[in-house]
This record gives C-alpha cells, sequence and structure tokens, in this order.
C-alpha cells in the first residue's frame, strides 16, 4: 500500500511540475521601454516628474518624454517712485524632449541623446536668462547615462543637460532615480 501511494504522489508531482512549467513558457514576456522617474535639475531645471517610453517595443531607440515641474526663481517689477521691487515666485515647468538610447540589446546600460523644449510659467530671471523680450521656453538638450534592468524596476541616470535661450549655453546637469516597465 505505501508503494502505491509512493507511486501516485510522484507521478501526481510530476503532473503538478510539467503544468507549472508549460504555464511560464506559454506567457508573453514584456520588454520595459517606458518608465517613470523623479529628476533633479535637467531640462524640468529645478525638480520634475517626468514620463518617458519608447516609440516602438524595444528599450533602446526614437523615444520621447514629458514632464511636469516647478522652479524658484526671482521676479523683479520696476515702479519709478519706489525702485526695485523682488520676489521670489515658484512656477511650473513642461520638459518636453525627443530622444534616442543608444545600447546593446541585452545590455541594462544605455547612452541617452535627446533635444526638446521646456516651457516655464512665468517670465523670471533663471539662470541669468531674463530680458524684457525673453521667451518663456528654454531649448534643452541631454546626454546622459542610463542604468535599466532588463525586467524592468529601479533605475537612474546621470548626464549632462545643457539649457538653451537669448542665444546662449547655460551648462546644466541632472539626476534622476525612477522606475521602469
Amino acid at each position: 500500500m505505501k508503494i502505491v501511494c509512493l507511486t501516485v504522489t510522484f507521478f501526481l508531482s510530476g503532473f503538478i511540475a510539467m503544468a507549472q512549467t508549460e504555464g511560464v513558457s506559454s506567457e508573453t514576456k514584456t520588454i520595459p521601454n517606458k518608465s517613470f522617474f523623479a529628476e533633479v535639475g535637467g531640462p524640468g531645471v529645478l525638480f520634475s516628474a517626468n514620463f518617458d517610453g519608447r516609440f516602438k517595443k524595444s528599450p533602446l531607440g526614437l523615444g520621447g518624454r514629458i514632464g511636469i515641474g516647478f522652479v524658484t526663481a526671482d521676479e523683479s517689477t520696476y515702479d519709478p517712485n519706489t525702485g526695485y521691487d523682488y520676489r521670489t515666485r515658484s512656477v511650473i515647468t513642461v520638459p518636453v524632449q525627443l530622444n534616442y538610447l543608444f545600447g546593446k540589446p541585452n545590455s541594462v546600460n544605455a547612452f541617452e541623446v535627446g533635444i526638446g523644449a521646456t516651457y516655464i510659467g512665468k517670465k523670471l530671471d533663471i539662470l541669468d536668462y531674463y530680458e524684457d523680450e525673453s521667451t518663456q521656453v528654454l531649448g534643452t538638450a541631454s546626454f546622459m547615462y542610463r542604468r535599466m534592468p532588463k525586467e524592468g524596476g529601479f533605475s537612474w541616470r546621470i548626464g549632462f543637460t545643457p539649457l538653451f535661450a537669448n542665444g546662449l549655453i547655460q551648462p546644466f546637469g541632472a539626476v534622476s532615480v525612477g522606475y521602469n516597465f
């Protein structure tokens, strides 16, 4: 009787193991090509929360990002009777970029090159770009190293992100942490 019970148990456990193996192999595996990240510096100027995604199902290649952030800067007004009045303001920024990720398909390392623009909610004296005829849009670029896990999860980025306005180039940098999915 013990031999029959052991044989049946062994036989059933073999079927259960095969069923579990078949279930895992038949599932479709998604490739993480989207990410959400928080960034200090960069196109969001001070701080921004961003969504980034590829236009194809690959984690590399052409894609884009859009975010929302804020910046704190001085606002000056001039009154002929009292002179200049300076106030510190925080305004919303909206960075938008097209970017391209270079790297090997099975590697966790990638290099990002991007170009775009950042809308700033109000004309402020940011990085000495303020002029009466100045625009509320800064040109942006990004040259960043990305560490992206192949299966998705925690990721980070660091790099050089110059800003352009009024014919000037302001060297700038960025650090971000996020989640790939």
